[in-house]
């Protein structure tokens, strides 16, 4: 089932007529591009877009080929070694990721440079609809929540769903419950048990 069209895919009205919003307008929606709703098999949920210019891409955590990485992914990619042994990655671009069924998306898809948040509310209703619908659809999906934020949107999704929560791997609380948490391997296990093809986490 599609539950993303044109009418669902629309940037509030609170923020379209701002010029500056990152990622840029062209790419806010692209993290529901790659595959249809129904080949989802894992759903990462992380905070908001990266506030710095160049750096958000609109796949959550994600950065192009070529562009620094920032702390939060350097976190991740930290305990993606650590956790399946993968080589560490020579770049940020998660595109792989989402190519096999993994929706890379943040609860509020924009934000201004250097202003971290300012446009979550805006999102809500948006974000709130597509994690009920998916949360509440048959099938079930491996659940990544990473840190408060991804976390508060836990109560829409059925149990029959696989969770995994962890603090986010923003340096401010990788400490505190994001290393160690082993998502990876969680992830695939969990996709065995439901029958899936388990994700190629390493990123090449």
């Amino acid at each position: 089932m599609m539950i993303f069209n044109a009418v669902s895919l629309t940037i509030p009205p609170q923020i379209t007529n701002l010029d500056q919003i990152l990622p840029p307008k062209e790419r806010t929606f692209r993290a529901f591009t790659f595959r249809p709703t129904e080949e989802y098999r894992v759903i990462l949920l992380g905070q908001d877009p990266y506030p710095t210019v160049g750096d958000a891409n609109g796949l959550a955590f994600s950065v192009h080929k070529g562009q620094k990485l920032p702390r939060s992914l350097k976190n991740i990619f930290t305990e993606l070694v650590d956790d399946i042994g993968c080589e560490m990655p020579s770049h940020g671009d998660l595109t792989s990721w989402a190519e096999q069924g993994v929706l890379l998306a943040n609860s509020s898809l924009s934000v201004l440079e250097g202003q971290a948040g300012v446009h979550a509310k805006y999102w809500k209703e948006f974000t709130e609809h597509w994690i009920r619908d998916l949360g509440q659809g048959s099938k079930p999906l491996v659940w990544i929540l990473w840190g408060a934020h991804a976390q508060s949107y836990q109560y829409l999704i059925g149990g029959h769903h696989k969770i995994i929560s962890s603090a986010h791997p923003s340096p401010l609380s990788a400490r505190r419950g994001f290393f160690g948490s082993k998502p990876f391997s969680k992830a695939n296990n969990y996709l065995k048990t439901l029958g899936y093809a388990e994700i190629n986490w390493c990123i090449d």
